[in-house]
């Protein structure tokens, strides 16, 4: 059957030759697009098939897919998102990151479903697409520019305005391979997980632009479809985002922030200090302009000013609660105003937020405690809250500068490097990516998570992995594990939609209701959840193959450690960490002695043909 009998689709893949600088169109069938819809179980399916997984991150013939589903472009609230699947500089398995913003949509309105790139140039390029065409570009005038100044440039040179061109770039961190390098689309909406900036920059790939074409997005059953985005869309108009959640977690006593690397669990705040953190009062001192993603009236996707002070006239993207985190209370630094500046700094040198952060505080630990003196440090002072030798730091890793040439090889490489006390005091995942923005030690299911995932990143989420009769929190082993493998795939399919997860929450029903009407398909909620499997146990094979055994299931030193102070005192992870993966992994239909997946488990999911690579 055609593509064009079904909806949600655009009906072509652009292949991008980079080696040859060669374009290709490439039409997938309807068997392909109904195993794995989009996003990141598409793209996981075309990595599997077409990257070796014994190669190196940075080898030519790594492939980066970028891939909306089939609510991209469509009205439904929050469908400009972009999945990102490729080899992760970090973890050298496989990676999968979201973005959100309007480049999904505009891919789609340009009549493409998602791009592969792969191959490496020898000059440095950029990848123009318009309606039904695509050039590669001359990019040698970007290098060396930061990912706002080089959205702007784009647009400029494009004659577009910024709603009228959507630019995915990255910034100098990606031009020198730092592994946490992340893709940026239109300044601060980040896909950076795993490295693929990293990637990218290997490919000598500058950035990619989409014009917001005229086509649109074929619905099979529109009135039924509207009647479900409308739904939502009354839903998304309340949400105000995560901006105000390092006061609202503070205020909570729930011991979830992560504060000054994990060395305690209590964060010494004045009150006055911490009102200054407050959503509202943000937003009333930085008078936001408002920057939505494709068809979504939430309030939260704005761009800031900071009116005053050192900082003052300096434009952010609006801090969500991770990049606050990181700034705030991981560093102790207890003024807002700078750790606006540092999220701001990070996304322009083209940055995960989230591992600058572990690794920002971690220095600081280690200049503290006397494990790395100020010369180690290219004289820096990186005493907790010193947000000016953070800001250099950052530019000495991005430019790989002294010892940000070590640095910019990730937090579990380099403090391995250095060795000693020092390599105990990092927080890192075995496989080698830093974790998401809590305190993980109260947040057992986010930990959890994080350490058995394939993505680099979180492949489940507590909102639904934690809700009774499951548990996201410390002291409750089997409910945590039982609610991570129970609840697997609800998350990846939600990735291979093309839709942001703010205004759906994981709602599988939505998900399946939503999917039918667009497409026209007839899937039942076990079969929708079978997409988000597949791309599961797709990408815990490639990684199996690629060296990411068992044994790097587990976290850091740190990371694992038993806090010391705070609401789970002494109450740690590590003596029962066996028992819950062996329960994970019988639930999920793996070896328990391997982690690998049985065939039986395999053929259920239609992924038969794996089994004979394991």
């Amino acid at each position: 059957m055609s593509i064009p009998s079904i909806g949600g689709y655009a009906g072509k893949f652009l292949r991008v030759d980079l080696s040859n600088e060669k374009l290709s169109d490439l039409k997938l069938g309807e068997d392909v697009l109904r195993d794995h819809i989009g996003g990141a179980s598409l793209g996981a399916k075309i990595l599997y098939d077409e990257v070796s997984p014994t190669i190196k991150w940075s080898d030519p013939s790594n492939k980066m897919i970028l891939a909306s589903g089939p609510l991209g472009g469509t009205s439904f609230p929050g469908t400009g998102t972009i999945s990102i699947v490729t080899k992760g500089a970090l973890t050298g398995g496989a990676a999968s990151s979201q973005a959100n913003g309007l480049f999904g949509a505009y891919l789609k309105f340009s009549g493409y479903d998602g791009l592969i790139i792969q191959g490496a140039a020898e000059r440095w390029l950029y990848l123009k697409i318009e309606q039904d065409s695509a050039e590669l570009v001359e990019a040698e005038h970007l290098l060396g520019k930061g990912t706002y100044e080089t959205c702007e440039l784009l647009q400029k040179e494009q004659n577009k305005h910024e709603r009228e061109l959507s630019t995915i770039t990255i910034g100098p961190a990606g031009e020198n391979l730092c592994r946490f390098a992340g893709l940026f689309e239109r300044k601060g909406h980040s896909s950076s997980k795993n490295g693929p900036g990293a990637t990218l920059g290997s490919k000598k790939l500058k950035a990619i632009t989409v014009s917001r074409g005229d086509l649109r997005v074929p619905v099979k059953y529109p009135e039924r479809f509207n009647q479900l985005a409308n739904q939502v869309r009354e839903k998304a108009s309340k949400l105000m985002g995560t901006i105000g959640s390092v006061y609202d977690l503070q205020k909570s006593g729930q011991g979830v922030l992560p504060v000054k690397n994990y060395t305690t669990n209590i964060w010494n705040i004045s009150e006055e200090e911490l009102e200054r953190f407050k959503g509202s009062n943000i937003r009333e001192r930085y008078d936001p302009r408002p920057n939505p993603c494709w068809a979504c009236p939430a309030t939260h996707s704005t761009m800031m000013t900071i009116p005053d002070g050192p900082y003052g006239g300096m434009e952010v993207e609006e801090p969500e609660y991770e990049q606050l985190a990181a700034w705030g209370p991981q560093i102790d630094n207890r003024d807002v105003d700078s750790a606006a500046m540092l999220s701001g700094v990070c996304d322009r040198l083209g940055f995960d937020n989230n591992e600058m952060g572990w690794m920002i505080g971690w220095l600081m630990e280690c200049y503290e405690r006397g494990l790395l003196t100020r010369d180690q440090l290219n004289g820096l002072e990186m005493s907790w809250g010193n947000v000016n030798a953070a800001r250099e730091m950052m530019y000495m890793i991005a430019y790989r500068e002294g010892i940000g040439d070590l640095l910019a090889e990730g937090i579990m490489r380099a403090s391995q490097e250095i060795g000693g006390e020092a390599a105990k005091a990092a927080i890192y995942t075995l496989k080698g990516n830093a974790p998401r923005g809590h305190d993980h030690r109260t947040r057992w299911g986010e930990m959890f998570d994080t350490i058995v995932s394939n993505t680099g990143t979180l492949e489940n989420h507590v909102s639904i992995s934690g809700q009774p009769p499951f548990s996201s929190w410390a002291g409750h082993p089997d409910e945590v594990s039982d609610g991570e493998a129970i609840t697997k795939g609800v998350m990846l399919l939600n990735d291979s939609l093309g839709n942001c997860r703010f205004p759906t929450g994981l709602d599988l029903t939505l998900f399946t209701d939503t999917l039918n009407a667009v497409t026209g398909w007839d899937y039942s909620e076990e079969e929708a959840n079978n997409v988000g499997l597949r791309a599961v146990n797709l990408m815990k094979v490639f990684n199996l193959r690629a060296g990411i055994d068992r044994e790097l299931d587990a976290p850091s030193e740190r990371y694992g450690s038993t806090p010391v102070d705070g609401p789970n005192k002494g109450i740690g992870i590590k003596p029962v960490l066996e028992p819950m993966l062996r329960n994970y992994y019988r639930l999920m239909g793996w070896d328990e002695e391997t982690s690998e997946p049985l065939p039986e488990t395999l053929k259920s999911l239609d992924l038969g043909y794996l089994i004979k690579d394991l």
